[in-house]
């Protein structure tokens, strides 16, 4: 357990089933559905591994170690509009799952990362010499 005070009030518990219900969505969504089964092979293990990343971020647990940038950025794949998708799905399991203060402090951290992802991305599919992506 952390010294740091969590950013809003969630226990590791409600971010285990947050991430349980959202890959559920994702599976069987069709347009991120075929991306993610194309690359993850043991569901529990990347529902945990996301979930270490999400406690880390909220919880300031010391048990997530990885790169999602690259990660998202090395699957080719993935393109921008995706994370409208991606982030939709989690806010539908927020708003089903927690009660209305962490829902929307969950959601307000998704989206401000999954904005960095997006921007990442298309970074990524830019023509090369274009100028950067900020916003």
């Amino acid at each position: 357990m952390s010294q740091i005070a969590p950013r809003f009030a969630i226990t590791s518990d409600d971010i285990d089933t947050v991430m349980r219900r959202f890959y559920r969505l994702i599976r069987a969504d069709a347009a991120l559905g075929p991306i993610f089964a194309a690359h993850v092979t043991d569901w529990p293990e990347h529902e945990a591994k996301i979930a270490r990343f999400w406690k880390k971020a909220i919880l300031h647990e010391d048990s997530y170690s990885g790169n999602p940038m690259m990660t998202h950025m090395g699957v080719a794949e993935i393109r921008a509009h995706h994370f409208e998708i991606w982030l939709a799905l989690f806010d539908e399991v927020l708003v089903k799952t927690l009660a209305p203060a962490p829902a929307a402090s969950f959601s307000a951290l998704a989206h401000r990362i999954g904005r960095g992802l997006r921007l990442g991305v298309e970074d990524r599919d830019k023509p090369k010499g274009s100028v950067p992506i900020f916003s």
